[in-house]
């Protein structure tokens, strides 16, 4: 269950954090990234001049983004889901929007054009007959995420931009624990994660 939604997940994921390590972001446009861009006004600003690599590495991530919250409203659909679990998928979904709207903004702040959602994700819904079958798929998701936010955050030449990625780390492993612990699982089952 849990493999064919890695498998889904991974490319994008894993791009984004391959590429990241050759690109830096301008502290401004970090600030974007991390939903800041509300109080950064509508100039590009000093520093702004995005590079072509800044802008794939965001798509690549909008990318991600976009697929994490396509497989949460399958989830949703589903009709598996039973409260308070619909609740909390709902809510992650959210999060991932948060993420998408800095994404975004970023690139456009950047002079790129941000990836767009696809029309249609293929996931292994076939599998899902239950709410646990749900939860272990969303688990599978956002421990790839972690562990492709872990791997890029040292890749950074920019520290800011190191910072914002741990952010989002952090929101990711939560969303594990949490699903873990829904699942009845240990919530945080290593003290090291890789």
């Amino acid at each position: 269950m849990t493999d064919p939604a890695n498998a889904t997940i991974r490319p994008a994921r894993r791009q984004f954090f391959r590429s990241a390590g050759q690109a830096t972001l301008s502290a401004t446009a970090v600030a974007l990234l991390a939903g800041c861009a509300g109080a950064m006004g509508d100039d590009k600003g000093p520093g702004m001049a995005a590079r072509p690599s800044d802008i794939a590495i965001l798509n690549s991530a909008l990318e991600g983004e976009h697929n994490a919250i396509a497989a949460y409203q399958v989830g949703a659909e589903s009709g598996l889901l039973q409260q308070p679990v619909l609740a909390l998928a709902v809510q992650f979904q959210g999060h991932h929007k948060r993420h998408v709207d800095a994404l975004t903004r970023t690139v456009r702040k950047l002079g790129g054009t941000p990836t767009e959602a696809k029309a249609r994700y293929d996931f292994p819904v076939a599998g899902l007959k239950t709410q646990a079958d749900v939860l272990a798929f969303a688990a599978g998701l956002e421990k790839e995420a972690v562990s492709a936010y872990l791997e890029a955050v040292p890749q950074f030449a920019d520290s800011a931009l190191a910072k914002a990625a741990a952010s989002i780390l952090g929101d990711e492993a939560m969303h594990w624990a949490v699903l873990r612990q829904a699942l009845g699982q240990d919530p945080v089952p290593v003290a090291f994660m890789s």
